[in-house]
């Protein structure tokens, strides 16, 4: 597709992907506040993003049938849709404070951006050459991940102007609190109806997949690079929701203030990764080797949150102090840091994993979605180590396992051509 061409597709993806960071980003800030609301531990607080990111996996399948009948464009519009349903389901939670309400308003959220997600990667990854498409993807990481530094201070702005969640929440009016989510996600309703009727009427092309008719017949899982990006993207979502939104859970675990923005210090990180990408991929890096780089990177960083301590602000000194910008300790700088070391993986996987695949690149697609399961359930698994084991610092130490596998496949798995092994 000639570049000129590809200037209507690629701005409104962006503006899909913007979507995608803002509503996504959002739960590293809700976490700690429907924590406070809805009177929670910390395990509780993160069936947050086990709502969001389940639906990924329920919903996945269905999504990618109903795209198969409205094509592309209709399937982004209609995702839209149930994303505005889910924002009006934050207004009857906010009022009755119920946090299974809140899940369902969740799921709803997470449901709509399945339809959004299972049709706008294979397309980005399809809209040019294959070689460059980790760029591309790049792209849209930078504006879904500058989506992801605004929203939570947006959020703190709008809802915490006058309190801090690492202070002493006793006196404050829960009710009156919760009340204050109601405007914001009547505004977000709204314009997520108007951008459903923009793209419904836009001149958005559909993309027509050749398939080679050697593999007509096959299944998805005869495709080994799937299956295991399949995999390797589940634990990625999976440390990425970790590092992301147990970010200011654990700050406030520690006292320190304003942690419902600081999931913005992790995204603001990731922001730098994808510039990275953007410059670097394929011109200086191959997609495989931004992989392999970014697993060995996260497992150096995880050592960096375990063993430095919460009481030292060197690293948080040398990163930003001359700044002005809030100082945080070592232990927090270094999750913040894990944003800089996730930020290719996704990229680099879903070009990877999806090359010649012709026909099957839809079954595909919905495959490396349902792998985004990996943020409902590592987070919950990383908050059951945290109760064991009394310590959330020690906790992170989950992640390891997650690169671990990312690791595996940047060497050997994205290679492999069938299940003895062949490259």
């Amino acid at each position: 597709m000639a570049r000129r061409s590809m200037l209507v597709p690629m701005f409104i993806i962006g503006t899909l992907f913007f979507i995608f960071g803002f509503v996504t980003w959002l739960n590293g800030s809700l976490i700690p506040f429907l924590k406070v609301i809805c009177d929670l531990s910390e395990f509780e607080a993160l069936f947050v993003t086990f709502a969001f990111y389940i639906a990924y996996t329920v919903m996945a399948l269905p999504m990618a049938s109903v795209l198969e009948r409205t094509g592309y464009k209709k399937g982004m519009a209609l995702g839209l849709v149930v994303m505005a349903v889910g924002a009006l389901l934050f207004i009857p939670a906010a009022k009755t404070a119920m946090f299974a309400i809140f899940l369902v308003a969740l799921f709803t959220l997470g449901t709509g951006l399945t339809i959004l997600q299972t049709a706008s990667n294979p397309y980005i990854v399809l809209v040019g050459p294959i070689e460059s498409a980790a760029m591309r993807i790049s792209i849209m990481g930078l504006i879904n991940k500058s989506a992801g530094v605004l929203a939570p201070i947006v959020f703190t702005a709008l809802i915490f102007s006058d309190i801090s969640l690492g202070g002493d929440m006793a006196n404050v009016d829960k009710s009156a609190l919760a009340n204050q989510l109601i405007t914001p996600y009547i505004v977000m309703a709204v314009l997520l109806t108007a951008l459903a009727l923009f793209v419904w009427f836009s001149s958005l092309p559909e993309i027509e997949q050749k398939g080679e008719d050697a593999y007509d017949d096959a299944s998805i899982f005869t495709f080994p690079r799937v299956v295991l990006g399949a995999i390797a993207l589940f634990f990625y979502v999976g440390i990425e929701v970790i590092a992301g939104d147990t970010i200011g859970l654990y700050a406030q675990s520690i006292g320190v203030r304003d942690a419902t923005a600081l999931t913005s210090y992790t995204m603001a990180f990731m922001v730098v990764g994808y510039l990275v990408g953007v410059f670097c991929i394929p011109k200086c890096l191959s997609q495989a080797k931004a992989l392999l780089l970014s697993a060995l990177g996260g497992i150096v960083l995880l050592f960096g949150v375990i063993f430095s301590s919460a009481d030292s602000y060197a690293i948080s000194e040398l990163l930003w102090g001359w700044s002005g910008v809030q100082t945080l300790p070592d232990t927090i700088t270094f999750i913040a840091l894990l944003g800089l070391a996730n930020a290719l993986v996704w990229p680099t996987i879903w070009p990877l994993a999806l090359e010649d695949l012709g026909k099957h690149t839809a079954k595909g697609s919905a495959l490396l979605i349902i792998a985004i399961a990996g943020g409902a359930l590592l987070p919950l698994l990383f908050g059951k180590v945290a109760e064991s084991l009394g310590s959330m610092q020690e906790a992170y130490s989950v992640g390891i396992l997650c690169y671990g596998v990312i690791l595996f496949y940047a060497i050997k798995g994205h290679k492999m051509r069938s299940w003895s092994g062949d490259v």
